[in-house]
């Protein structure tokens, strides 16, 4: 059963929630339509975790308020258990059980929804229908977490690193099921730390860091946000001696910074100013060792906004 367009499947206003001396979460603010994949995008520790534990009612916030589909766990905690799904970021099932009783078991808690074969289809584990949870693979597993996931029929999602640890292949077997779900007309929040993830599954997200949203707005809004078509890194012997100033001065080149010793310039025309960035640096006397491209992406907007990578500890 979707939700009317008209009513978010999420509002958060002014969340907060405090660890000892550790503020997770610092007074962010969300608002996520019906029918859309919602992103929390940043590094470990950002506070999507505690984020989506205090929407999915797992955690009490210290202050703040969340709305989810139009109830709250205060007072309508029954009837939002029957209406969500919820993978989180580690999920315990019972070694001993079959996927088939695992999922029969899930289904027992909700009053609608498919039957644990039809789910079992769904996430393509057939020829594991039998076999013991403790048998199967990280990716047969994250696939079975979904499963008990879908098995209430839920109007919002939500999906926790979903694909942390999974081989290429296992990770585009999940975005193809969270698409399916998307199609349906259905919600989902994720979170992740994977920029390619964000960029392929989520209609709008949000960048997390030290518990505050730094910047919000679709995968392609964002990255246009920092006014650099690609990014340019160059290695050289002596990055600690490069003019930085002059880079920044050559023709297409919006940023020149210092990073680990490499120098990463944003640039907007290529075929100019990679030609006049080796001819300055050529002028400089600094030797150059490698150079590389690539098209501007969510990580390059985190980078941008923080100075870190999104997986930087």
């Amino acid at each position: 059963m979707a939700l009317p367009e008209t009513r978010p499947a999420l509002r958060v206003t002014h969340l907060r929630k405090t660890y000892k001396d550790v503020v997770a979460v610092d007074g962010i603010e969300l608002n996520v339509p019906a029918g859309q994949c919602f992103g929390l995008l940043g590094p470990n520790g950002a506070g999507k975790t505690t984020t989506i534990e205090i929407c999915e009612g797992l955690t009490k916030p210290d202050s703040g308020d969340v709305e989810v589909l139009g109830l709250r766990w205060a007072s309508d905690a029954q009837a939002l258990r029957q209406r969500l799904g919820i993978q989180l970021q580690e999920t315990q099932l019972s070694d001993k059980l079959t996927v088939f009783e695992t999922l029969q078991l899930f289904r027992s808690f909700f009053d609608r929804g498919p039957a644990p074969d039809e789910v079992i289809a769904l996430v393509q584990l057939e020829e594991k229908r039998d076999a013991r949870v403790v048998a199967l693979s990280g990716g047969q597993k994250q696939r079975l977490a979904l499963a008990c996931a879908l098995v209430g029929d839920p109007d919002l999602l939500f999906l926790d690193e979903p694909t942390t640890g999974l081989d290429p292949q296992a990770r585009r077997q999940l975005w193809e099921l969270i698409e399916e779900f998307k199609k349906a007309g259905r919600t989902i929040l994720l979170t992740t730390h994977y920029m390619d993830e964000a960029e392929r599954l989520c209609d709008d997200l949000a960048i997390m860091d030290h518990g505050k949203v730094i910047a919000r707005g679709t995968p392609g809004v964002l990255v246009a946000s920092i006014g650099a078509d690609h990014l340019v890194e160059l290695s050289t012997t002596g990055a600690s001696d490069v003019d930085l100033a002059a880079l920044r001065r050559v023709a297409g080149v919006r940023d020149a910074r210092a990073e680990n010793g490499s120098i990463r310039i944003q640039a907007t025309e290529l075929h100019r100013s990679v030609p006049a960035l080796l001819e300055e640096l050529r002028r400089q006397g600094i030797p150059l060792t490698e150079l590389s491209t690539h098209s501007a992406t969510l990580e390059d907007v985190f980078v941008s906004l923080t100075g870190r990578h999104l997986r930087d500890e």
